[in-house]
């Protein structure tokens, strides 16, 4: 328990000094109506009653409030405010995206490219050129969307995670501009994947497994799954759906995933069911909550942002919220 408390004291500080600058908004790690942090998880913070058995999963650390897969932001989101009740409460599952430098050392980073972000319009970092031909020390000096935080390590990110909030890692990119991005493989195309992911795969899952954490993997590739069960077939594994619903499920019971990650708009029983975003099917006959339940599998939907939309996917019957702000669940009625 030590080892947290000196970060997290500092992790209050530097939120608020986002807070302050408007990076953070509101959302800082907050404290009772005494003055003092309260780990009770019965605390009434006067608000309206939280959904205890939803999961919570904070989408890169909650990167709507901080600065995304910093090692701020995902300790801010393991302890988050007091209790369950909270607003602000602390999130369940944090959720950080992983790619490999030149160097073969693992960071959380989510785009290929430093600078990539609004096509290049807006520097996620400092920096510039692909992570994985970039060196180490390059990568880690960058800092992340103007402030002081830089790109961590997975090392110091599984560092500043408490054993008691699950992981999950998104298996982001091995180092290979040559992917299979969301789909099903034939049995040639998968093999040569494999290769591209199987070094990465195995680099990543021995990492971890020096930690107490529960894990879950996800990703867009089937080959990532594919490496992960391969080499470890007790670590639970999610494929994150994409434009084909068909092709989804496909991959999932393929690999008898624990979890399906999908986009909100997939979830019948919501007003944004089948809007149009990210899908091409034709979801109308396809009921992702009963698919779940019916084999047992979790239903994790993203990116969630704003209460309305968590009220929805809450009602409907999924069973985890992957979201950019620790507060969507504050409001349900």
């Amino acid at each position: 328990m030590s080892q947290y408390i000196g970060r997290r004291t500092f992790v209050e500080g530097t939120a608020a000094t986002l807070a302050s600058s408007g990076i953070a908004g509101s959302t800082a790690v907050q404290e009772s109506a005494a003055g003092e942090t309260d780990t009770d998880d019965s605390t009434d913070t006067g608000g309206e009653e939280m959904t205890d058995d939803t999961t919570l999963i904070a989408h890169r650390g909650f990167a709507g409030v901080y600065p995304e897969n910093t090692e701020l932001a995902v300790e801010a989101a393991s302890f988050g405010g007091p209790g369950t009740r909270t607003a602000h409460r602390r999130a369940d599952m944090v959720e950080v995206d992983v790619v490999p430098t030149a160097d073969g050392t693992l960071v959380t980073f989510h785009d290929n490219g430093l600078a990539e972000r609004d096509d290049g319009e807006r520097g996620l970092t400092n920096a510039e050129g692909l992570v994985f031909e970039t060196d180490t020390d390059t990568v880690t000096s960058a800092t992340v969307l103007g402030t002081g935080e830089t790109v961590p390590t997975l090392e110091t990110v599984m560092d500043a995670i408490p054993p008691s909030v699950a992981v999950n890692l998104e298996f982001k990119n091995p180092g290979s501009e040559d992917l299979a991005f969301a789909e099903s493989l034939s049995d040639q195309s998968l093999s040569t994947q494999r290769e591209l992911w199987r070094p990465y795969t195995e680099r990543t899952l021995d990492l971890v497994s020096e930690y107490d954490n529960d894990i879950l993997v996800s990703s867009f590739y089937e080959a990532a799954l594919a490496t992960v069960r391969e080499y470890d077939d007790s670590v639970p594994v999610a494929f994150l759906f994409w434009d084909s619903i068909e092709e989804g499920l496909e991959v999932t019971r393929r690999y008898d995933c624990d979890a399906m990650h999908v986009p909100r708009n997939m979830v019948q029983g919501t007003s944004f069911f089948n809007d149009g975003e990210y899908t091409e099917s034709d979801l109308r006959d396809i009921d992702l909550v009963d698919i779940a339940d019916d084999e047992d599998r979790d239903l994790n939907v993203w990116t969630v942002s704003t209460w309305y939309q968590a009220r929805e996917l809450v009602r409907a019957g999924v069973d985890g919220l992957i979201s950019d702000y620790p507060s969507v669940l504050s409001f349900q009625d």
